[in-house]
Protein backbone atom coordinates (compact mmCIF):
# COMPACT_ATOMS: atom_id res chain seq x y z
CA UNK A 1 0.00 0.00 0.00
CA UNK A 2 1.44 3.38 -0.95
CA UNK A 3 1.35 6.08 1.62
CA UNK A 4 -0.55 9.16 0.68
CA UNK A 5 1.31 12.48 0.88
CA UNK A 6 0.06 14.57 3.76
CA UNK A 7 -1.66 17.88 3.28
CA UNK A 8 -0.24 21.01 4.89
CA UNK A 9 -2.46 20.47 7.90
CA UNK A 10 -1.37 16.96 8.75
CA UNK A 11 -3.98 15.37 11.00
CA UNK A 12 -4.57 18.19 13.48
CA UNK A 13 -6.88 21.19 13.06
CA UNK A 14 -5.09 24.27 11.81
CA UNK A 15 -5.64 28.00 12.30
CA UNK A 16 -3.81 30.45 10.05
CA UNK A 17 -3.86 34.21 9.68
CA UNK A 18 -3.35 35.19 6.05
CA UNK A 19 -2.66 38.92 5.61
CA UNK A 20 -3.74 39.17 1.95
CA UNK A 21 -5.91 37.47 -0.64
CA UNK A 22 -2.67 36.47 -2.40
CA UNK A 23 -1.59 34.65 0.78
CA UNK A 24 -4.92 32.80 0.80
CA UNK A 25 -4.25 31.74 -2.78
CA UNK A 26 -0.74 30.57 -1.92
CA UNK A 27 -2.04 28.47 0.96
CA UNK A 28 -4.78 26.98 -1.26
CA UNK A 29 -2.21 26.05 -3.93
CA UNK A 30 -0.02 24.35 -1.34
CA UNK A 31 -3.03 22.55 0.12
CA UNK A 32 -4.09 21.41 -3.37
CA UNK A 33 -0.89 19.46 -3.89
CA UNK A 34 -2.00 16.98 -1.21
CA UNK A 35 -5.51 16.44 -2.58
CA UNK A 36 -6.51 13.24 -4.37
CA UNK A 37 -9.64 11.98 -6.14
CA UNK A 38 -12.25 11.18 -3.51
CA UNK A 39 -11.30 14.11 -1.29
CA UNK A 40 -14.10 16.47 -0.33
CA UNK A 41 -13.32 20.03 0.77
CA UNK A 42 -16.20 21.86 2.48
CA UNK A 43 -15.73 25.65 2.41
CA UNK A 44 -17.60 28.16 4.54
CA UNK A 45 -17.38 31.88 5.22
CA UNK A 46 -19.41 34.99 4.56
CA UNK A 47 -19.81 36.52 1.12
CA UNK A 48 -16.47 37.88 -0.07
CA UNK A 49 -14.39 35.86 2.37
CA UNK A 50 -12.41 34.05 -0.31
CA UNK A 51 -14.12 30.70 -0.89
CA UNK A 52 -14.08 31.06 -4.67
CA UNK A 53 -10.55 32.50 -4.50
CA UNK A 54 -9.54 29.32 -2.67
CA UNK A 55 -11.20 27.15 -5.34
CA UNK A 56 -9.54 29.10 -8.17
CA UNK A 57 -6.12 28.60 -6.61
CA UNK A 58 -6.74 24.84 -6.24
CA UNK A 59 -7.89 24.53 -9.87
CA UNK A 60 -4.94 26.61 -11.11
CA UNK A 61 -2.46 24.55 -9.10
CA UNK A 62 -3.81 21.16 -10.20
CA UNK A 63 -4.77 21.99 -13.80
CA UNK A 64 -2.25 24.70 -14.67
CA UNK A 65 -4.92 27.26 -15.57
CA UNK A 66 -7.67 29.14 -13.80
CA UNK A 67 -10.77 27.86 -15.52
CA UNK A 68 -12.98 28.26 -12.46
CA UNK A 69 -15.86 30.57 -11.83
CA UNK A 70 -18.40 30.78 -9.06
CA UNK A 71 -21.17 28.23 -9.70
CA UNK A 72 -23.69 30.14 -7.55
CA UNK A 73 -26.22 30.26 -10.38
CA UNK A 74 -25.61 26.82 -11.88
CA UNK A 75 -24.76 25.07 -8.59
CA UNK A 76 -22.08 22.84 -10.12
CA UNK A 77 -19.12 22.99 -12.50
CA UNK A 78 -16.88 20.10 -13.44
CA UNK A 79 -13.32 20.88 -14.46
CA UNK A 80 -11.94 18.03 -16.52
CA UNK A 81 -8.29 17.33 -16.06
CA UNK A 82 -6.12 15.06 -14.04
CA UNK A 83 -7.62 14.87 -11.51
CA UNK A 84 -11.12 16.07 -12.35
CA UNK A 85 -12.47 18.71 -9.97
CA UNK A 86 -16.11 19.24 -9.03
CA UNK A 87 -16.91 22.79 -7.85
CA UNK A 88 -20.29 22.87 -6.13
CA UNK A 89 -22.04 25.80 -4.50
CA UNK A 90 -24.93 25.31 -2.05
CA UNK A 91 -25.51 29.07 -1.62
CA UNK A 92 -28.95 28.98 -3.21
CA UNK A 93 -30.02 25.72 -1.54
CA UNK A 94 -32.92 26.45 0.81
CA UNK A 95 -34.01 22.85 1.26
CA UNK A 96 -31.60 19.89 1.05
CA UNK A 97 -34.19 18.02 -1.07
CA UNK A 98 -33.24 20.41 -3.90
CA UNK A 99 -29.91 18.58 -4.17
CA UNK A 100 -31.47 15.62 -5.97
CA UNK A 101 -31.30 17.62 -9.21
CA UNK A 102 -27.58 18.40 -8.87
CA UNK A 103 -26.18 14.95 -9.59
CA UNK A 104 -24.37 15.08 -6.28
CA UNK A 105 -23.92 11.30 -6.20
CA UNK A 106 -21.83 11.52 -9.37
CA UNK A 107 -19.82 14.46 -8.04
CA UNK A 108 -19.01 12.56 -4.83
CA UNK A 109 -18.39 9.12 -6.38
CA UNK A 110 -14.67 9.20 -5.55
CA UNK A 111 -13.40 9.83 -9.08
CA UNK A 112 -12.80 13.55 -8.59
CA UNK A 113 -11.88 16.13 -5.97
CA UNK A 114 -15.01 17.90 -4.72
CA UNK A 115 -14.83 21.52 -3.54
CA UNK A 116 -18.12 22.61 -2.00
CA UNK A 117 -18.96 26.20 -1.06
CA UNK A 118 -21.73 27.02 1.46
CA UNK A 119 -21.80 23.36 2.51
CA UNK A 120 -23.60 24.17 5.76
CA UNK A 121 -26.79 24.71 3.75
CA UNK A 122 -26.95 20.90 3.35
CA UNK A 123 -24.38 19.31 5.69
CA UNK A 124 -25.94 15.85 5.61
CA UNK A 125 -25.35 15.66 1.85
CA UNK A 126 -21.59 15.41 2.37
CA UNK A 127 -19.56 12.44 3.52
CA UNK A 128 -18.34 12.54 7.11
CA UNK A 129 -14.76 12.18 5.83
CA UNK A 130 -14.07 15.66 4.55
CA UNK A 131 -11.85 18.67 5.01
CA UNK A 132 -13.71 21.60 6.53
CA UNK A 133 -12.32 25.04 5.85
CA UNK A 134 -13.84 28.16 7.36
CA UNK A 135 -12.59 31.55 6.21
CA UNK A 136 -13.18 34.68 8.28
CA UNK A 137 -12.62 38.20 6.97
CA UNK A 138 -13.55 39.91 3.72
CA UNK A 139 -12.46 42.70 1.42
CA UNK A 140 -9.00 44.03 2.28
CA UNK A 141 -9.07 42.47 5.77
CA UNK A 142 -6.68 39.68 6.67
CA UNK A 143 -8.24 36.23 6.53
CA UNK A 144 -8.29 33.76 9.36
CA UNK A 145 -8.53 30.25 8.02
CA UNK A 146 -9.60 27.29 10.14
CA UNK A 147 -8.97 23.88 8.65
CA UNK A 148 -10.27 20.62 10.10
CA UNK A 149 -8.90 17.55 8.32
CA UNK A 150 -10.92 14.36 7.91
CA UNK A 151 -11.25 12.51 11.21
Amino acid sequence: MTERPSTPCGTAPLRLTLPTEADLGKFAASFARGLRPGDVVALSGRLGSGKTTFVRAVVRELHGADQSCSPSFTFRHRYDGDPPIEHIDFYRIDDPSELSELGLEEALDGSSIALIEWWRNAPDALPAQRYEIEIEGAGDEPRTLYLRPPQ
